[in-house]
């Protein structure tokens, strides 16, 4: 009841969806493609704002209670999830192949891909935990149970997930509606793309890609909802027994190699 007695944050929140919802979607062309600004961008950036310290607008308690109001409408996102999904089961069946591979293009775009990054920009074991999955919450009790959060493995998995936080959402929103533009992959393929475990990352991306096919729109919803419950369910499973094992595998491989390179280049900016 606290929740609902906060009138500052209900007060605050009608503003911004007020604000956002007015300006509406922009597209803005560029090259090929179109980029494509949701409501939710502008949310986001106003809230960034209007949460500021120095503003004091808003206290810390405040923000921790509209965290809980999240969780709760997250909850809602998740059942009107469940009851587009529900009815297309035979079309899930159908593309069961697909949305299970799904599962290891995630991890091949975080392990194969983000280790060697982060361990060239001087990254120590903070790698394994920033880069054996997209690092949302079940990703973060894995570390937390493994390795603790204090250790550096721990610093690795909650410094991916607060910019997850702040930029995910943000970032996948503009890439799903540039990738939709160009028409050159199916918006199925793009919905199931999607569903990478984070419902607002799943929703800024899906509603992205439903801007630019409309008439799919519901089909987009269901294969983005059933791409986001199975990278959270099996996706846990995923990440414990075959991503963290070949994590910390490459880390001892690739450590010596791109480890020593990004050490020289840091002592010689030092000498400098």
């Amino acid at each position: 009841m606290a929740v609902l007695r906060n009138w500052k944050i209900h007060v605050f929140a009608l503003i911004i969806v007020i604000i956002s919802e007015l300006i509406g979607t922009k597209r803005i062309p560029l090259g090929p493609g179109v980029l494509l600004f949701l409501p939710m961008l502008y949310a986001m950036i106003i809230g960034g704002i209007i949460s500021w310290p120095r503003l004091k607008a808003v206290k810390l308690d405040e923000m921790n209670t509209a965290s809980t109001i999240l969780s709760l409408t997250a909850l809602m996102l998740v059942t009107k999830l469940g009851v587009i999904i529900g009815p297309s089961m035979a079309k899930l069946a159908q593309s069961g192949l697909a949305l299970s591979l799904q599962e290891l293009g995630h991890f091949l775009g975080t392990v194969i891909f983000g280790l060697p990054i982060a361990l060239a920009l001087g990254l120590g074991r903070e790698a394994i935990g920033a880069t054996f999955s997209i690092d949302r919450e079940p990703n973060i009790a894995i570390i937390a149970e493994k390795y603790g959060l204090n250790s550096p493995e721990g610093r690795g998995v909650m410094s991916v997930y607060i910019c997850g936080t702040l930029f995910g959402a943000v970032w996948l929103g503009l890439l799903a509606g540039y990738l939709a533009a160009l028409k050159v992959f199916h918006p199925y393929a793009l919905a199931m793309g999607a569903g990478v475990g984070s419902g607002s990352m799943m929703a800024a991306a899906s509603g992205a890609i439903k801007a630019v096919f409309p008439e799919h729109a519901n089909d987009i919803l269901m294969y983005a909802g059933a791409s986001n419950l199975l990278t959270t369910i099996i996706g846990i499973y995923f990440s414990l027994f075959v991503s963290l094992p070949i994590t910390e595998y490459l880390y001892k491989v690739l450590k010596p190699i791109l480890g020593r390179n990004a050490d020289k280049a840091a002592g010689e900016g030092v000498s400098k």
